[in-house]
């Protein structure tokens, strides 16, 4: 959100990478706005935009929770010598982080003066100032327009001011996920998993270092300033940005947990039998038969569940939940595989807790074997 001067994008092609790859990340922080705001954000009060030139005073009272949503909403109103007021919050002080995927799911007004803003500032913005403390902004939108942009700022060798960006369009009255991907080598821009930037940070490449210390993040709605300008369109004011979540995730160690299925703690109107493929299964399952298994999750975080399952005609369907039936974590549909032991291997993501825990298979629909699970990140 800081810019100082026309936003350029960079030439040198020593700051592209290559294509992307999957990772497996574990959650370590969100905020899911359910009823409030989290403590660790820490609102900004103030005109101008820090050098923007912005036309709105930004106050606490333009963050508020609606229908599980943060809204910063921009109004036409005088207040502080400004005639417009808006909302900017940060982590700085309170949480930051080094390397993650930073996520959002967001919906903006694209209403003409209007900037809305989702981005992360180094940890050391107050010993070095900016740019040299390094800018991420994951998603920022002006005016009307249908495109999103997503950049970086640092400081030059040379002591200027150093910008990369790229930009996808899209539906920004839609809400959509804004991420990024930052390690050690890239950052990576995506929105709804898709990528379109990246740029390369191996060992400070194009001075920039400033990407390998911690960041924290921001979100706000500015209203006019140097780059969207200053017309405003009174008239559409106030203006919302809703903010269904934030969430970061970093690297963990690797999981996978195998659990034979007859290896059950407890269950309902379920057999087993040999199986073709070595030791046994579970089958005879009919529609709210269920089985509960004992598991330790070393992580909270996203996971990919896996279940090796046979069906004759298919048409059952798994639901994963916490044995005793809440919460309930997903469910996936068993296919046609032509046997009673013809094996495939089905699976869908769901958000699981740390810890000793029980989880259970229920059968919403039942006529599927089912010879083990597993749960994998």
């Amino acid at each position: 959100m800081m810019r100082l001067r026309t936003l350029l994008v960079t030439s040198a092609a020593a700051l592209l990478g290559h294509a992307a790859q999957a990772q497996s990340w574990q959650l370590v922080w969100s905020d899911e706005f359910n009823g409030s705001i989290s403590p660790d954000w820490v609102f900004e009060t103030g005109g101008g935009g820090w050098g923007n030139n912005e036309l709105e005073y930004y106050r606490k009272e333009n963050a508020t929770v609606e229908n599980g949503n943060l809204v910063i909403t921009a109004k036409k109103e005088d207040f502080g010598g400004y005639h417009y007021t808006s909302a900017r919050m940060k982590t700085q002080g309170t949480r930051s982080w080094k390397y993650g995927r930073m996520e959002a799911r967001i919906k903006l007004p694209a209403v003409q003066g209007t900037w809305p803003g989702w981005w992360m500032l180094g940890n050391n913005i107050a010993s070095v100032g900016w740019p040299a403390s390094g800018e991420t902004d994951i998603m920022e939108q002006i005016n009307t327009g249908g495109t999103v942009y997503g950049s970086v700022h640092w400081q030059a060798a040379n002591g200027s001011q150093a910008d990369y960006s790229n930009n996808i369009g899209t539906t920004p009255t839609d809400y959509h996920v804004y991420a990024v991907e930052w390690d050690q080598d890239f950052i990576k821009w995506f929105v709804d998993g898709t990528q379109y930037n990246q740029i390369q940070i191996t060992n400070g490449v194009g001075n920039t270092q400033a990407f390998q210390n911690p960041f924290f993040l921001l979100l706000n709605m500015a209203v006019g300033g140097n780059w969207p300008g200053f017309t405003i369109n009174d008239a559409a004011l106030p203006a919302k940005m809703y903010v269904d979540y934030v969430r970061v995730y970093q690297k963990g160690t690797p999981v996978s947990i195998q659990i034979e299925a007859e290896n059950y703690a407890v269950m309902s109107g379920i057999q087993t039998e040999p199986c073709s493929e070595g030791g046994q299964d579970v089958g005879w399952i009919d529609a709210n038969d269920w089985i509960v298994w004992n598991v330790n999750i070393p992580v909270a975080g996203t996971y990919t569940v896996s279940y090796r399952v046979a069906s004759l005609n298919g048409g059952g369907v798994i639901q994963l939940e916490k044995a005793g039936g809440s919460p309930v974590y997903g469910s996936v549909s068993v296919p046609k595989t032509g046997g009673w032991q013809n094996w495939t291997t089905i699976s869908h993501q769901v958000t699981l807790p740390a810890g000793q825990q029980q989880i259970a298979v229920k059968a919403l629909a039942g006529g599927y074997n089912i010879n083990w699970l597993k749960i994998a990140n």
